[in-house]
Formats: C-alpha cells, sequence, structure tokens
C-alpha cells in the first residue's frame, strides 16, 4: 500500500517518488513530453544537461522569430479556394482523360467536377481568390501563395506524417520540434511547441504529428485547449501545496543529479527532468496565457470570438498570438477533426464541406494577419496554411462532387515572418491536377520555414542511430526564394 504523499521527503525510495510525482501533476498532460525516449550521441547528450529549451543562437539571418501553422486537415480543395481554374466550369459534368491517383487507385480519365464559387481578384496584386475566403481576400497583399506543391502520398495517415515530420514513416522528428531543437525557446515557463486540436478531436495517427521522434521529448508538442484547464491534469494530486511540491521535486531532482552522475549518459533522464520543471511552472503560467477576458472587444470581434461558428477557431488564433507574444516559438492550429464530416476531406457534398469548414475558419485566420500587424509582430512571425495535400478536378464517385485526394498539385500560403506579400509562386495545370514547372515538395515548405526562423535546413542535423538525421533528408532541399522578402 503507498504512503500517503505527505510522507514523501526523505522517507522513500526514488523509484517510488517518481511514480508518485509523474501522477501527481503531468499523468495525461505532458504524454507528449515525457513518453517519448530519444537516443543521442555524447556531443548532444552534454548540452542536455539542464534545460533542453535553452535559448540557442540562430545559424542564419533570423527573419521570424515564431511560426503559427494553421494545419487544414482533409485536404482542401485548391481549385475552388486559390488556385483558379475558369477552364473547369465550362467541363463540369463532362467525362475527359485525365490522370489522376488517390484513395480510389491511379485512373486515367474522370468525370470533371467544375468549382463550385466564384473568383474575383483582390488587392494590388489583384489575386483571384474564392467567395469562399471573403475576409481572408482583404489580406491578399500580405499573403505569397504557393500552387504548386506536392507530397509523396496520396493517402491522409502518411501524408500527415510527411508534411508535419518530412517523412511518410513515423517515428521522425516534427516541424516544430526541429524548430526548438535548433533555436531552444526564449520563455521557460511555457512549451516552445503547442498543439491545438479541433474540438472533434484529432487528425489521424494523432500525437504522431507533433513527435520530438529520436530527440529529447522536451522538444514535443504540447496540446493545448483554448478554454478552461490549458493542459489537462497539470494540477498537482492531493491538493498538495505549492511549497511542499517545490520540496519533492528539488528532492527528486537531488536524486537525479547523483544517478546521473554514476551513469553518465543519460539524457532521457535529463530532459524528463527538465520537463517536470516545465510542468510545474506552467501551473501558474499556462492559465494567464490564456485568459481571452482581458482582450478588448474589438480584438475578439477581428477573430470572430463570440460570433458562434467563428468563436472556437477565433479562440484558438488569438491565443496564438498570445503565445507568440509570450515567446513560445512554435504553434499548430488544426482546423479538422477525426471523422471525415469534420475535417475538409470532401469525397462526397463538396459544397457543404467546404462551406463549413472554410466558414469556420476565414474570419479568425484573417483577423490573426490583421491584428499581428496593427502590433508591428507581422513581420517577425510566420503563418503557414495548408492540408496534407490537395484534391482533384474530377468527381470521385459516379454521382456528387466530391473530390478524391491529389498529392501531386496544390496550393499552400505563407505570410509575414520574411515573406513577400502580394505574390504567388508556381501553378498547377490548367485543370489543377498536377503541379508544372516548378514542382516544390514539402522539403522545400519545410526549408523555407527553417530559413526564415534563421536556421540552414541543410546543415541542420541531428546524430542517430549512426547519422547525421536532417529534417529535409539527406538529399537535402533548397528554400522557396521567389516568395521570400
Amino acid at each position: 500500500m503507498n504512503k500517503p504523499v505527505n510522507s514523501f521527503c526523505g522517507q522513500i525510495n526514488r523509484r517510488e517518488a517518481i511514480r508518485h510525482l509523474g501522477g501527481g501533476f503531468t499523468s495525461l498532460a505532458l504524454t507528449g513530453m515525457l513518453a517519448q525516449d530519444g537516443f543521442f550521441n555524447k556531443a548532444n547528450a552534454a548540452s542536455l544537461q539542464g534545460n533542453p529549451l535553452a535559448p540557442k543562437d540562430s545559424m542564419l539571418p533570423q527573419r521570424a522569430k515564431s511560426v503559427i501553422f494553421l494545419f487544414m486537415y482533409g485536404g482542401p480543395s485548391h481549385m475552388d479556394t486559390f488556385d483558379y481554374k475558369p477552364k473547369l466550369y465550362p467541363l463540369d459534368g463532362k467525362t475527359i482523360d485525365v490522370k489522376t491517383f488517390g484513395r480510389g487507385g491511379k485512373k486515367n480519365k474522370g468525370r470533371v467536377v467544375g468549382p463550385k464559387w466564384k473568383f474575383s481578384q483582390h488587392g494590388q496584386s489583384g489575386k483571384h481568390i474564392s467567395t469562399l475566403f471573403p475576409h481572408l481576400a482583404k489580406r491578399a497583399d500580405d499573403i505569397a501563395f504557393i500552387h504548386s506543391m506536392s507530397a509523396e502520398s496520396p493517402i491522409h495517415g502518411s501524408a500527415m506524417l510527411n508534411m508535419n515530420c518530412g517523412s511518410v514513416v513515423s517515428g521522425k522528428p516534427s516541424l516544430g520540434s526541429w524548430v526548438n531543437y535548433g533555436l531552444g525557446s526564449v520563455n521557460e515557463n511555457l512549451p516552445g511547441y503547442v498543439v491545438m486540436l479541433e474540438n472533434s478531436g484529432g487528425p489521424i495517427s494523432g500525437a504522431k504529428n507533433w513527435t520530438s521522434g529520436y530527440m529529447p521529448a522536451s522538444y514535443a508538442g504540447t496540446v493545448f485547449r483554448s478554454q478552461g484547464d490549458p493542459i489537462l491534469n497539470l494540477k498537482n494530486a492531493h491538493n498538495m501545496p505549492r511549497e511542499q511540491q517545490r520540496t519533492l521535486l528539488d528532492y527528486l531532482n537531488t536524486m537525479n543529479q547523483e544517478h546521473l552522475g554514476l551513469r553518465g549518459d543519460q539524457s532521457d533522464l535529463s530532459s524528463r527532468v527538465s520537463s517536470y520543471e516545465l510542468a510545474y511552472r506552467m501551473q501558474t503560467t499556462a492559465p494567464e496565457a490564456i485568459d481571452l477576458d482581458g482582450e478588448p472587444d474589438h480584438v475578439k470581434e477581428l477573430y470572430g470570438v463570440g460570433e458562434g461558428r467563428t468563436d472556437d477557431f477565433g479562440r484558438k488564433c488569438m491565443l496564438a498570438r498570445r503565445l507568440v507574444e509570450r515567446g513560445v516559438r512554435f504553434i499548430q492550429i488544426y482546423s479538422g477533426g477525426a471523422h471525415n464530416d469534420a475535417n475538409w476531406d470532401a469525397h462526397g457534398n463538396l459544397e457543404a464541406n467546404h462551406n463549413k469548414h472554410a466558414g469556420n475558419t476565414d474570419k479568425p485566420i484573417a483577423g490573426l494577419i490583421a491584428d499581428l500587424k496593427q502590433r508591428g509582430m507581422l513581420d517577425e512571425t510566420l503563418i503557414v496554411w495548408g492540408g496534407e495535400f490537395g484534391r482533384q478536378p474530377t468527381a470521385e464517385y459516379a454521382k456528387g462532387t466530391g473530390r478524391d485526394h491529389n498529392s501531386f498539385g496544390f496550393t499552400m500560403w505563407m505570410a509575414g515572418g520574411g515573406i513577400k506579400g502580394g505574390v504567388s509562386h508556381g501553378e498547377t495545370d490548367e485543370l489543377g491536377s498536377a503541379a508544372v514547372g516548378d514542382s516544390l515538395h514539402v522539403r522545400n515548405m519545410h526549408a523555407t520555414v527553417l530559413d526564415r526562423m534563421g536556421l540552414d535546413p541543410n546543415n541542420l542535423s541531428y546524430f542517430h542511430g549512426g547519422l547525421d538525421e536532417k529534417l529535409v533528408g539527406v538529399e537535402g532541399a533548397k528554400p522557396i526564394h521567389e516568395i521570400m522578402a
């Protein structure tokens, strides 16, 4: 039988202390930070003594200090949003020869689904944007559109890993982990990497999308909620007084340091110690960070907070801005949950699907850009928008307007943080079925993010399993210089 909590200090063994402490204020909350152990060489281990998230110097001139990745889970249709294809309209309903590859397999012909929304030009750039995004259309001159993106898989699970971790194979560190590994965090009281999920649930593969892989667990994403307790089960157990909790942590740290002194290279343990300390500090700082009550009404209105369909995503976008203000390095917000009707995966009724998700996110995202800009923060905050792939110009089924997956050509966009506004780069063919000309890979997007954050994508490496692993792979990748300011 376990001894009561108040008999811990100096009276139980190290193993029991760890077990009680872990259950006391981390349990589910910091699973991503505590459950993933890596294997590291001695050089890396030396840098992990103390705080793995300690700030580091950038490798290149740093244009952005934080990243906000707006992930449209399920795969938005590029030809219905930002990639204007006028020749598709008159082909609506006609069967044509076109090569496609998606969930339905490889096909050589299909029935065209014409775009379901009108496009008009916006801003000084004259960018064509669908009526799905009336608010974002007003920010056209702040955005750089990338129309020739391609990925390695048309299947959700592997495509999500490709977009988030640079590989279709699980177990690789995610983009946010690489950013924090390269730069560290400037706020020791909050995670360097925060993830916010749809209320209906997270994406397929779950935490594999924000994993730290073979890096220290401290680099993994921490799931935040925009209302209520920011992190579930962060509070200590049995209402333990904070002073007693501090005493327990100090005792545990002393024992861990003795263990490290005897065993040498134990970087996974150092990472766990750092995570416990971070959890302790977050008990007071995280609730303040998500407290939106003090935000002025006009700012809440900008994000659509309190307006029904936009309230939830608006709160997440506003929280992202507050986290950036507090030095959080990488924030990822998901639009789209676990089930097909809860994400952008429009296999059936394209119109109902995209009207729903664009309507939920358009005003909050436009508000985020506008708010960062009016605060003078857009120039140092890089915003990334996109899904794991795009959609096909043809219908998946014999009837209906649904589109199958398309990894051969799709659109993403970036804004702020050293990115030119009002530009478009790359293109798909006249049907939107595949990228042509300067076809860009997910690796090029990752390289661009790292470059704008002051990290050399082709030299940022982590020694693992006898290899200098890189986010952009051994072949490397060129950043998209055409959209850089």
